[in-house]
């Protein structure tokens, strides 16, 4: 776990040990450990990496890493991130005649690309974003990893055919390229929420630099000017297999312990976060049923006593019942303000509530306690069908499906249970017609932007566009879960997840994204998904002996939710809102009139959380 910075580029001129320096030294938070720069024979690559030490932590793992099979195999290596089955590609490798002399996962991705080529990333289950030269052929190739938990930020200067590229964005900066705010971004930001775009996902939030999106590896043949990019992995949402309850249930077990089992793996303390929500308590439950007695681990918990949100209840009955040493940290309006610049930096583009600042101090309270690997349980809901939404698909899922009795059957259930769905007319017109539908929640929600009171027209007419509200076509619940996963929302999450931990120079690991475990999934019918009333069926089912029952069937849905709401009636929260609709209203952004409206507190998941957004995006001008 990393930070990696580098330049290519035909005119030795702008390549540099001091100009690479300068790239690790902004994100030197990410690798507090070491460094490291690299500049090849013919000075046209320079390589500069921050190293966070996980898995062998001698000397000889230090990055930039090279590597020589042969005289046609001269690679050498920057690297972000953990292989979790490195040690079965090494074992794999050792037979088809390779030698290793670290320990490292590193240099098993160098031995994996000296024998597979561009197809050693279809053999890492893992994080990653990397880049590697092949000083032979004078190629650069760079991946990431399938859901995009680490980040790859690119710039290409055309005028003198220069490619840089680094962990964040504060590295292409520090470098002289260009800090200009993306308008439409902004736009869509304040106004609607987006972090990111679902069509354009190379795009950020910043004009000319790029995203490399996940599950994507980049070439770039230097001496023929040849740019590709190109997708290597895709979850098959149109597969399916058949299968028996109890198959389902004992293969899904089977994935989820090995993957958890994998990430364990570590030469530093491992701990996990416990939210109290059924992913976190399920990961700790596993460690129990893999590991019996281990109560040498650490868990970190957010809690809000008083608040109707908290979820402190639960989180001591997994703690009681595995013996497990437990931290805990409540965050405050106070104690955001004062983070607030700091939290900006570290994630450089919009975040979307204050939930966002409740995984940042937890990772904090992680770091105050020596531990530099955190288990979470990310990746669940979209892939299980967790939230509250999903349930709309489901249920269309089955009326489409002509199976009516199974649809009031279930609808029921979750009535029962005090699930919180809506269901009406429009419900049964959008099972009959996805394509309207999709075409009339893109229009509404592009409706809900241009009617927004509060920005400035000449704004909102500038960057307008209906395509950057898109609405994916949904038949079927496996539409939904795919658009989440693939497209919009979990890649999010990841980001923010990335730069919260690696601003305390510590690394979050995630079992339910082994995709392995991913691919079963959505091979599953949409029953082991939803079923009987509760969401995320298959995970209770298989950990029901390990959990405590009131975790396991849980009807509520919490989702990390710290008090904004409360937060945003606190004087101290209030004017720093006003004073930055002051600074977006100068900008040209907002209305003039809109610095006289009093703040509007909404909780942290709420559709119209305009005034923090607008606190956010003044901040990140103010860092421009």
């Amino acid at each position: 776990m990393c930070g990696i910075a580098g330049i290519i580029s035909p005119n030795p001129a702008l390549i540099s040990t001091s100009r690479l320096k300068k790239m690790a030294d902004a994100i030197a938070h990410r690798g507090p450990d070491g460094e490291g720069y690299w500049i090849s024979p013919g000075e046209i690559v320079g390589f500069a990496h921050r190293r966070l030490s996980i898995i062998d932590l001698s000397e000889a793992a230090a990055q930039p890493m090279h590597f020589s099979g042969n005289p046609k195999q001269q690679y050498s290596i920057v690297y972000n991130g953990e292989i979790y089955n490195y040690l079965e590609i090494k074992e794999d490798l050792i037979l088809k005649g390779y030698h290793f002399y670290t320990h490292s996962d590193t240099e098993v991705i160098l031995a994996a690309y000296a024998h597979y080529g561009e197809d050693c990333v279809q053999h890492f289950d893992g994080m990653f974003a990397f880049a590697i030269w092949d000083e032979v052929e004078q190629t650069l190739f760079t991946a990431r990893d399938r859901f995009g938990e680490k980040p790859f930020f690119y710039y290409f200067d055309e005028s003198n055919h220069s490619f840089l590229f680094a962990s964040e964005m504060k590295a292409l900066w520090a470098a002289g390229v260009e800090k200009k705010v993306d308008e439409q971004a902004l736009l869509y930001y304040i106004g609607l929420g987006h972090t990111q775009f679902a069509v354009e996902k190379q795009r950020s939030f910043y004009k000319k630099i790029y995203v490399l999106p996940p599950a994507h590896y980049l070439k770039w043949k230097v001496k023929s000017k040849q740019f590709t990019a190109q997708r290597y992995w895709d979850v098959d949402k149109d597969f399916s297999i058949s299968c028996n309850e109890k198959e389902a249930v004992e293969k899904f077990r089977f994935l989820f312990f090995n993957s958890v089992n994998r990430r364990l793996r570590s030469d530093v303390p491992v701990g996990t976060s416990l939210s109290g929500g059924l992913d976190s308590s399920s990961i700790a439950g596993a460690i129990q049923a893999l590991q019996p007695g281990n109560t040498g681990y650490k868990s970190f918990s957010a809690v809000f006593p008083g608040y109707e949100k908290d979820e402190s209840d639960y989180i001591q009955q997994v703690v009681k019942k595995y013996s497990l040493a437990n931290y805990q940290v409540t965050p405050t309006a106070e104690c955001f303000i004062h983070d607030l610049e700091k939290l900006c930096f570290h994630h450089e583009q919009p975040i979307g509530s204050a939930s966002v600042f409740t995984q940042y101090a937890l990772c904090k309270l992680a770091k105050e306690h020596q531990t530099k690997v955190l288990l979470d349980g990310q990746g669940a809901d979209e892939t299980m069908g967790g939230y509250p939404k999903y349930i709309h698909w489901y249920l269309q899922e089955l009326l489409t499906g002509s199976n009516v009795a199974k649809f009031k059957k279930e609808k029921a259930a979750l009535v029962g249970n005090d699930i919180p769905f809506g269901w009406g007319f429009k419900n049964y017109l959008a099972a009959c017609s996805p394509g309207l539908t999709a075409l009339r929640l893109q229009k509404r929600e592009h409706k809900r932007l241009t009617a927004n009171p509060d920005i400035d027209p000449g704004f909102l007419k500038a960057f307008v566009d209906i395509d950057c509200s898109y609405k994916p076509y949904v038949s079927r619940l496996n539409d939904i879960l795919y658009y989440n996963t693939v497209q919009s929302g979990l890649e999010e999450l990841l980001c923010y997840a990335d730069r919260n931990c690696m601003a305390h120079g510590l690394e979050i690991r995630l079992p339910f994204l082994s995709h392995e475990l991913v691919t079963f999934l959505f091979s599953l019918s949409p029953g082991f998904k939803i079923r009987n009333g509760f969401s995320k069926w298959i995970l209770r089912e298989s950990m029901k002996n390990e959990l405590p029952a009131a975790v396991t069937w849980r009807k509520d849905k919490i989702g990390f939710e710290p008090p904004q709401l409360q937060w945003m009636n606190q004087p101290v929260l209030q004017e720093r809102i006003q004073y930055a609709k002051q600074t977006l209203s100068a900008a040209g952004i907002l209305k003039k009139e809109t610095v006289h409206i009093p703040v509007r507190p909404v909780s942290a998941y709420s559709p119209d959380n305009y005034d923090w957004r607008y606190l956010v995006a003044a901040t990140l001008l103010r860092q421009v």
